[in-house]
């Protein structure tokens, strides 16, 4: 996220740039409204940093066709986010990684002691009946329907190939049927 590419002192003078100024999307600056980009704002709150991809990102997201003033509710996001990367570095700078590995490693083992040994069952589980989804096969009907067919997934190249080829020969058969004139719809209509 590019909003976590950031570093601490640009996000925290963001911050303080976002409470201070009109924010603006599309532009680095709109003299019209007098509102300025986040990171401008940054900028002017000692926050110099240039990471470009933050500024694409904010665009993107406001989907910034021309320069406009921003909404609450993207103003408020952007906050939520700044302030959110900060609380998260503030966790993890806390301890050292090597303290966060012991820690976890100690709470697996207390799960791994606390939980109990699963039972393996002593009945085979017998093969279940599938059940009826009330839907009807509609193979018969529709086999003589044009592009209409159905390439089951395969999990083997060669039975993929096996399969195809056969689409391919019955739809090179159905177009020579219909140059033809053999088709159910060229029977249908000589029969009306």
């Amino acid at each position: 996220m590019a909003v976590e590419s950031l570093p601490t002192h640009t996000k925290e003078a963001m911050l303080r740039g976002i409470e201070s100024n009109r924010i603006i999307v599309g532009a680095y600056v709109d003299s019209g409204s007098g509102g300025i980009c986040p990171m401008l704002a940054a900028h002017r709150n000692g926050g110099r940093t240039s990471v470009s991809s933050f500024a694409r990102a904010w665009d993107v997201y406001t989907d910034a066709k021309r320069p406009r003033r921003a909404t609450r509710r993207e103003v408020r996001t952007l906050t939520t986010l700044l302030e959110w990367s900060l609380s998260a570095e503030s966790d993890l700078s806390a301890g050292s990684l090597a303290e966060a590995a012991a820690q976890i490693r100690a709470e697996r083992e207390q799960f791994r002691c606390a939980t109990p040994e699963p039972v393996a069952a002593t009945t085979p589980t017998a093969p279940r009946e599938r059940r009826d989804t009330g839907e009807r096969d509609r193979g018969h009907e529709l086999r003589l329907r044009r592009d209409w067919a159905w390439l089951r997934p395969t999990k083997r190249l060669d039975e993929y190939k096996d399969l195809l080829a056969a689409a391919e020969e019955q739809l090179s058969e159905q177009r020579a049927a219909e140059l033809l004139g053999d088709t159910p719809a060229a029977h249908s209509l000589t029969n009306a």
